[in-house]
C-alpha cells in the first residue's frame, strides 16, 4: 500500500492511499461470498452463481460498494499508522478509483496537528496560593463528620426550628378540602423551607399530640393555577417530635473513626484536608499558567480538529452513560438534547484542551522532553492493572498510532510539570 500527502492551508491535508489491486481483489471475493445466496441466476440454484457470471449479467461494480466497506477501514488504519504526519481528525473520504483488476484509490482529507508558537514558559508569575490548614478548618470539617453520624431521636417538647415533625394536614380554601393538599404522617423538618411560606412557623410551639390550625396565603407565583393567591387553612396534627443528636467528639467517637484517639483523628483529618488543598492548589496552579501561555500563543487550529475532539467527547459521555444503564437516546429524550447541540456544546471545553495540548507539546519539543521504554511499559502495567488484565495483552490491542498517543501523553505530563515546577508565585 502506498500514501502520499498532500498538506493544505491550516493545517489541513490531503491524503492520497492506494490500495494493492491483489487486496482489493480480496475484498471482492469476500463480497461476493456475503452476498451470493442472494442474488438469483436462472439455472443456478441461489448461492451457487459463479462470480464471474454474476458481474457479468449485473455488472462488476455489483460488489464494489461491499468490497470498499470490507477494505476501507483497515487500509485506513494502516495508513495512519504508516503516515508520518500526525493525523487528528475523522477523515473525509472521496473513493477516486474502483476498478476490479486495479489499486483501490481514495483520498482523505483530514487535519494534521498544528504546532503552538509560545513565549516565556518558565518563571511564569502566578497568584499564591494558601494551603494551610487552620484549625477552624479542622474543627469545621470534624462537625461536618459528627453531623454525618447524628440521628433523630424523638423529644417532649414542643417543637422549635430544625426539628423533625411527623404531621396529619388537610387544606382548605373557602372552607373546601382541594386535591393534593392532604397528608398522613408526613415528615416535615422545620425551617426546610419545603412548605407554602409561613406553615412551618405555625407548627413550632406545638407538641405531639396537638391539634391546631396553620393559615396561609399561597405565593401568586405557585404551580397551581386554582390556588395562586388564594388564603388557606390546614387542619393539622402533630403526632411526633425529633431533634438531631450530634455524637460528641470524644473516644468512642474516634474509635468509631478508626483511631486510637480524639488527637490522633484531629491530625488524620488535619492531614486529609492538606492534601486536598495541595490537589486544589495544583488545579489551580495548572489553570493559572495554561491560561498564560495559551494567551500568549499563536496556534492555527482547524476546524476539524476541534469537530473531531468534541465528537470523541460525546462518545465517552455516551460510554459514561452506558455504565450508568441509560442510552444516550434516552438522554436526549429527557433533556430535549441531539448529537448536534452536544457537539456544539462541547467545542468550547474541546478546544481549550486542543489548546493546553499544543503549548504543553511547545514546551516539551523545546526542553528536548522524551519518553522512555521504561516510562511506557510504567503506564501499561498501570492500564492493566485497572482493566484486569495482564501487560503484554493490552500491549497487544495497542497499534503504532496508540502507542505514540501514550508516549506523548508522558511528555505532555512532563512539560506540565515542569511549568507549574518553574512558576513564580506572587
Amino acid at each position: 500500500m502506498s500514501i502520499a500527502v498532500e498538506k493544505k492551508e491550516h493545517n489541513m491535508a490531503v491524503i492520497t492511499v492506494e490500495v494493492p489491486a491483489e487486496d482489493f481483489e480480496r475484498s471482492i471475493e469476500r463480497a461476493y461470498q456475503k452476498n451470493k445466496k442472494r442474488i438469483s441466476i436462472p439455472g443456478f440454484r441461489k448461492g451457487k452463481a459463479p462470480k464471474k457470471l454474476i458481474e457479468k449479467m449485473y455488472g462488476p461494480e455489483i460488489f464494489y460498494e461491499d468490497a470498499v466497506d470490507d477494505c476501507l477501514g483497515e487500509a485506513w488504519n494502516k495508513a495512519v499508522d504508516e503516515c508520518e504526519e500526525e493525523i487528528v481528525s475523522s477523515p473525509k473520504i472521496d473513493i477516486t478509483q474502483v476498478e476490479e483488476g486495479k489499486p483501490l484509490i481514495f483520498t482523505a482529507e483530514v487535519a494534521l496537528n498544528p504546532e503552538a508558537e509560545i513565549g516565556n514558559y518558565k518563571g511564569i508569575e502566578i497568584e499564591k496560593i494558601d494551603t494551610e490548614v487552620t484549625d477552624d478548618e479542622v474543627n469545621e470539617q470534624i462537625d461536618k463528620e459528627r453531623d454525618e453520624q447524628s440521628r433523630m431521636v424523638t423529644v417532649e417538647r414542643e417543637a422549635k426550628n430544625g426539628d423533625q415533625t411527623i404531621i396529619d394536614y388537610e387544606g382548605f380554601v373557602d372552607d373546601k378540602a382541594f386535591d393534593g393538599g392532604k397528608a398522613e404522617n408526613y415528615p416535615l423538618t422545620l425551617g426546610s423551607g419545603s412548605f407554602i411560606p409561613g406553615f412551618e412557623e405555625q407548627i413550632e410551639g406545638h407538641k405531639a399530640g396537638d391539634e391546631f390550625d396553620v393559615n396561609v396565603t399561597f405565593p401568586e407565583e405557585y404551580h397551581a393555577e386554582h390556588l395562586k393567591g388564594k388564603a388557606a387553612v390546614f387542619k393539622c396534627k402533630l403526632h411526633e417530635v425529633k431533634e438531631k443528636e450530634v455524637p460528641a467528639l470524644d473516644e468512642d467517637f474516634a474509635d468509631d473513626a478508626g483511631f486510637d484517639s480524639v488527637d490522633e483523628y484531629k491530625e488524620d483529618v488535619k492531614k486529609k484536608l492538606a492534601e486536598k488543598k495541595e490537589a486544589e492548589a495544583k488545579d489551580k496552579k495548572e489553570t493559572a499558567v495554561l491560561d498564560k501561555l495559551i494567551e500568549e500563543a499563536k496556534m492555527d487550529i482547524p476546524d476539524a480538529m476541534v469537530e473531531t475532539a468534541a465528537r470523541n467527547s460525546l462518545d465517552q459521555f455516551s460510554r459514561q452513560l452506558m455504565m450508568q444503564g441509560m442510552s444516550l437516546k434516552q438522554y436526549y429524550e429527557y433533556t430535549g438534547l441531539n448529537d448536534s447541540l452536544m457537539i456544539e456544546q462541547s467545542k468550547p471545553q474541546a478546544l481549550r484542551r486542543i489548546q493546553s495540548r499544543l503549548v504543553m507539546e511547545a514546551v516539551a519539543k523545546a526542553e528536548g522532553m522524551e519518553a522512555s521504554e521504561e516510562e511506557y511499559d510504567k503506564e501499561i502495567e498501570e492500564m492493566a492493572s485497572s482493566y484486569g488484565m495482564k501487560p503484554e495483552d493490552v500491549k497487544e490491542m495497542f497499534r503504532a498510532q496508540d502507542k505514540r498517543s501514550i508516549m506523548k501523553d508522558i511528555i505532555i505530563k512532563k512539560a506540565l510539570d515542569f511549568v507549574i515546577e518553574n512558576a513564580v508565585e506572587k
